[in-house]
């Protein structure tokens, strides 16, 4: 058919034709009349010197999710957070498509309908522990791997590794319209049950959780605050990245936090004579028995260089990100910084004590905080700006490009941070009781 020839073999259809000089060859229908269909298409377009239906590089979805995962390593330098996500959600396809035929298993083959019915079929361990009891994923997991297939498929797509007519197969299923039935419920405390969950906690407990309940951080960026980062007499507290140590933010964005004088407090108290190191400790750690105990930043970054060095030198060549991550931790865990995990633990401990069972997980402190500056009526930039989230891109809707000409000052942000806190004074006097004793 002009340019275009398509032919039988092995019960199947393929064409051949020429696209300059590469010689193209593939299997494209079950029937003549489609393969008949197909190279009158392709012919069309050799014709007309339009990019060809069949002018790609088909991949297996495996070698796919491979240089996908590559490609944010290696390329965008995503953060091991980032890529550790990635991979655990594209192991589901992958996982999918080695139980399927040679030729359905390839990335251009599969069909996202048939995925998703496999994915409402599993069952998994909610933390990935073996002994920990299976339940079907969840429809905001399901939702989550949908939308990392998505992403690599997006990838698969600028990279020619589809059909350059066809779109992303992953798009069509329209996962903003997903429903979430079965989503776990957030717990968001009031402040009688705030002020019982303190009274309930341990002084290390107490001080961990208010500090999370009075600034909305992370767990994590709790964890990596060091004494350098609080400015105690000015009542500010600077969440900062820490690249040279093998940390970073999120969002990757810096930001500063004003703290309420009950807070002020709780920190002095915490932090005591200490000149440097994390501020929030493990239980039961001893600085002077540690050989990175109260050091700041720049002997931190030199121990972690050293270590770096040293096990560099044993493999025999340059550390991976993954590996020099792992160092990493080691030098925050002998600098006696709390795991995130830790705060975790505590929290389940008090609540269970209380006989509290809807909350779950320190992240309930973040999602008050944001509730209670609702409730305040603080202005939504400075709210944005407090949490740390992105800004939304100029046009898409919440603030849009407004946000990107609006700036506020410290002392804004300062007076509306504090007024809302000021909403829940029970806690507060209960943290200025405790800060006091002994």
């Amino acid at each position: 058919m002009g340019r275009v020839s398509y032919y039988l073999r092995n019960g199947s259809w393929h064409i051949y034709y020429r696209d300059g000089e590469r010689q193209v060859r593939r299997r494209v229908a079950p029937t003549e009349e489609e393969a008949a269909r197909i190279a009158a298409q392709v012919n069309s377009q050799l014709l007309s010197a339009a990019p060809t239906l069949l002018a790609f590089t088909p991949l297996g979805v495996a070698e796919l999710r491979r240089r996908f995962l590559d490609h944010h390593e290696l390329v965008q330098r995503s953060s091991l957070a980032t890529l550790s996500r990635y991979r655990a959600a594209t192991r589901y396809l992958e996982d999918y498509a080695a139980g399927l035929s040679p030729a359905a298993a390839m990335a251009h083959e599969l069909r996202p309908q048939a995925f998703v019915a496999h994915l409402r079929s599993l069952s998994v361990a909610p933390n990935g522990h073996p002994n920990t009891a299976r339940r079907p994923l969840r429809d905001k997991g399901v939702r989550y791997i949908l939308e990392c297939c998505r992403s690599m498929y997006g990838f698969a797509a600028r990279m020619r590794h589809l059909p350059p007519y066809a779109g992303n197969p992953f798009a069509e299923l329209r996962l903003d319209r997903m429903k979430l039935e079965d989503a776990k419920p957030v717990f968001v405390f009031d402040e009688a049950a705030e002020l019982a969950f303190f009274r309930a906690a341990d002084d290390w407990a107490f001080a961990v959780h208010f500090t999370l309940a009075k600034t909305g951080m992370r767990p994590g960026e709790l964890a990596h605050l060091l004494v350098e980062d609080v400015d105690l007499d000015a009542g500010w507290l600077h969440v900062r990245n820490r690249p040279a140590l093998g940390w970073r933010i999120k969002t990757g964005k810096d930001r500063s936090l004003p703290l309420i004088e009950e807070l002020v407090e709780v920190l002095r108290r915490v932090i005591g004579a200490r000149p440097a190191g994390p501020i929030f400790l493990r239980r039961r750690y001893d600085p002077g028995s540690s050989p990175a105990g109260a050091s700041d930043q720049s002997a931190l970054v030199r121990l972690l260089e050293k270590r770096a060095a040293a096990e560099a030198d044993l493999a025999g060549r340059a550390l991976t990100r993954a590996e020099r991550a792992r160092v990493a931790r080691g030098v925050w865990r002998d600098a006696g910084a709390i795991d995130p995990d830790q705060a975790r633990t505590a929290f389940l401990q008090t609540t269970r004590a209380m006989g509290l069972a809807g909350a779950t997980c320190p992240k309930s402190w973040r999602h008050t905080f944001a509730t209670l500056l609702q409730d305040a009526n603080v202005d939504p930039l400075i709210r944005q700006v407090t949490l740390g989230h992105q800004p939304g891109s100029p046009g898409s809707g919440a603030l849009g490009m407004t946000g990107v000409y609006t700036h506020s000052r410290p002392e804004t942000q300062r007076r509306e941070i504090l007024r809302a806190l000021r909403l829940w004074p029970l806690s507060l006097q209960h943290a200025r009781d405790r800060a006091r004793v002994g």
